[in-house]
């Protein structure tokens, strides 16, 4: 059950939210606005789990570009959680905003709590009963400083949404992000793909602040169901030059850190940038499968573009070695394709390679490239298998973990990506030495499997 915790700055919603989840995990500072940006926590109160979603401080009269991108993340949470918690200060009293902000709640239509916080003595009780005029119950007097009506409030948030109405994650789900530059065409790929004009699209760069959710069922065979996450252009950290585009890059990264498989959109007549390439380098260290599309393609000529010299370099720049695909958000071309890519990554990320299978490509590697030795005693491979997924983790046995060198393991990681497609796909490879039985230090890892 995810819980938006929302309201005026500076009435103790991260130190609220902290309270709840017996954490320090959200930012706190006398100063109002510290919170910018939304962060989850995860909590349980008798046997309900709860997800605190922190947001910024919404004043939704002040105008200026920073807080309009606050108010849209609040809207956000809003528009992701089954609950939302309304933080007031009780020693203020009412304030204009809070009616404005009352009346989004309303029209968010989810169950709404109100946690008339900073009530740190009884003495403070009565001061809640003003919030009753904001017509969204009862409210709940707390303290977020001394942990006073904290457990009455989580009684209220369980109770708010009874168990068997939340929405249950579908495994099969895709969760798709379209990061990059400015003014690449991330919008107009948007809207091609879902066949509609969902989210603006400017010669403006820069017009997406936000990163915004937008389900979508592709009709394959079965038809799959993906949320597309449209994302704010990232740029180079020269040219972030206020603190609006540094929380717009800032929510850029964090929705690759949420998907399951991310898209690089690049300008075609731009070819592959050295920025470009640092946003898939992003994407991937946050444990996304990522792939590159050159967007635009209709602009290139076709022939005269040398698409085997675009992807030959970002093989050579990329360690994870992404595909480099090609699309016309203007034509079409190409980009019911870009759907099909996007899910075969997505399930070769949460997918199991069979261990007999592994030891015989374990077998050929080493017929292919003798593994190397040092002071005439050879390096061994003695047994493969996978021990997780999302991303894909494999054990290896060896002889000896000093005799792996870094060169022969990044020949078996590539040879893995060739032949498995994890081109672009995060995986870790674990050595273990299988002599370790008498509790040597670094200690055998359980096969899974």
């Amino acid at each position: 059950m995810k819980v938006a915790v929302v309201g005026y700055p500076n009435v103790g919603k991260s130190s609220l939210v902290n309270r709840l989840a017996q954490s320090r995990e959200a930012v706190v500072h006398e100063r109002p606005g510290v919170t910018r940006d939304r962060k989850e926590l995860a909590t349980e109160w008798n046997g309900r789990r709860l997800t605190l979603i922190d947001t910024g401080g919404v004043d939704l009269g002040d105008r200026d570009e920073l807080s309009r991108s606050i108010q849209e993340q609040a809207r956000a949470a809003l528009a992701d959680a089954q609950a939302a918690l309304f933080v007031v200060d009780a020693r203020a009293g009412l304030r204009p905003g809070d009616e404005e902000m009352a009346d989004l709640l309303r029209r968010a239509r989810i169950p709404t709590i109100v946690a008339a916080n900073k009530c740190d003595t009884v003495k403070d009780l009565p001061l809640a009963a003003e919030f009753h005029a904001l017509g969204l119950g009862e409210p709940v007097p707390v303290s977020a400083a001394q942990g006073l009506g904290t457990g009455d409030l989580l009684d209220r948030l369980v109770a708010a949404v009874p168990e068997g109405e939340e929405p249950e994650e579908d495994e099969d789900l895709v969760r798709l992000a379209l990061i990059g530059r400015p003014n690449v065409g991330k919008s107009s790929l948007v809207n091609r793909i879902l066949g509609v004009e969902r989210v603006i699209v400017s010669e403006v760069a820069g017009t997406t602040r936000d990163a915004i959710d937008l389900p979508f069922e592709y009709q394959s065979h079965p038809p799959r169901k993906l949320i597309l996450v449209d994302t704010a252009g990232l740029r180079r950290q020269a040219k972030v030059g206020d603190s609006v585009e540094y929380y717009t890059a800032l929510r850029s990264r964090r929705a690759a850190e949420r998907a399951d498989v991310a898209l690089v959109v690049c300008d075609a007549t731009d070819g592959v940038t050295a920025q470009d390439l640092r946003i898939a380098e992003l994407a991937m260290q946050s444990g996304c499968a990522t792939a590159l599309v050159l967007n635009k393609w209709d602009l290139t000529g076709g022939d005269d573009f040398d698409l085997d010299h675009e992807r030959a370099r970002v093989a050579q720049k990329l360690r994870l070695r992404p595909r480099v695909l090609t699309a016309s958000a203007l034509t079409g071309r190409h980009v019911q394709r870009l759907l099909v890519e996007a899910i075969a990554l997505a399930d070769r990320t949460s997918g199991r390679i069979p261990t007999p299978q592994l030891n015989r490509f374990l077998s050929e590697i080493q017929e292919i490239r003798q593994p190397p030795a040092k002071q005439n005693h050879r390096l061994k491979l003695i047994y493969m298998t996978q021990t997780g997924e999302r991303p894909p983790r494999f054990s290896i046995q060896v002889n000896s973990r000093t005799r792996v060198t870094r060169d022969y393991a990044y020949f078996i990681e590539n040879r893995l990506r060739e032949r498995y497609r994890m081109e672009g796909i995060p995986l870790v490879i674990d050595f273990v030495e299988r002599k370790e039985r008498r509790g040597e230090r670094g200690g055998r890892v359980r096969r899974a499997g």
